[in-house]
């Protein structure tokens, strides 16, 4: 599956793409918490717990028809959530008395609409990516390196999931091996050093930042494409390499420089934005 936050009114929605059914899975306390608009995540968890015994007690299909998957809470960690796809939370929205109700259920009409188009037509993916970018404030050119190194990791985890790699952990686990050998940090040591939480560790990178990434990920490849490397265990061994080739690369520019590559400069402050260039 795959897991990408949303935004409804400034509030974060956690959800998670099942690409054999072809629909969004939301997490339903994120839900609730838009709905009665509390700032308090527990609050809200408390709020959905008791609404949900309600609606068991009262036989309603909404509460059989919602599930559990793994999703990241704000501490970092991976905890069972209570999911429901858009179908299941139109009903449940119905339930919870909010002025929040109609403009949410347009909201993941539109949210789940987006990703079919997507399938359909990748290229709107893209744009879409590169609006949010142009209005985060990111200059042309990071935008173009961020892009082109999204398009490098698209090129690797396609070539895991066709050579018996687990898309679950076994990303997580080679891509840290990637990015510890090639920035001397763990991708969670990195994010900590910039401050970050939740975050996408790739849009608060430098343009420098970004530029190893992707020759880490690119050599990685290509070095498993030519060792034939196969499941988990034997796909360890490109990672490794791959990520050496940009730390020689990343450790010969910083001895001509002077300036450090890895930095723990964020996009999150105001006032506080990455130069083009700087590293």
């Amino acid at each position: 599956m795959d897991a990408k936050l949303a935004v409804f009114e400034g509030r974060k929605i956690r959800r998670q793409w099942d690409g054999k059914k072809e629909k969004w899975y939301f997490s339903v306390v994120d839900i609730i918490q838009a709905l009665i608009q509390q700032p308090d995540y527990q609050t809200s968890r408390k709020y959905w717990n008791k609404l949900k015994e309600r609606l068991k007690k009262e036989g309603s299909e909404s509460v059989t028809n919602c599930h559990q998957l793994k999703m990241q809470a704000s501490d970092g960690k991976f905890y069972k959530t209570d999911v429901a796809d858009v179908e299941t939370l139109f009903r449940l929205i119905q339930s919870v008395p909010s002025p929040k109700a109609e403009p949410i259920k347009l909201w993941l009409a539109k949210v789940g609409y987006e990703r079919l188009q997507e399938i359909a037509d990748p290229e709107k993916s893209i744009s879409r990516g590169r609006t949010n970018w142009q209005r985060m404030g990111r200059s042309q050119k990071w935008i173009q390196q961020r892009m082109m190194g999204q398009e490098i990791r698209n090129k690797l985890t396609d070539y895991w999931k066709d050579n018996e790699v687990s898309q679950k952990d076994e990303y997580a686990i080679l891509t840290n091996i990637i990015h510890e050998e090639w920035s001397d940090l763990s991708v969670k040591e990195h994010k900590s050093l910039k401050n970050l939480k939740t975050e996408n560790l790739r849009d608060h990178m430098t343009d420098a930042e970004l530029v190893f990434t992707a020759l880490a990920e690119l050599s990685t490849r290509q070095i498993a494409e030519v060792d034939q490397a196969k499941g988990f265990e034997e796909n360890i061994i490109p990672a490794k390499k791959g990520g050496r080739i940009a730390k020689n690369a990343r450790k010969e520019l910083e001895q001509k420089t002077s300036r450090k590559v890895v930095s723990g400069e964020n996009f999150k402050l105001p006032g506080k934005k990455l130069l083009d260039g700087a590293y």
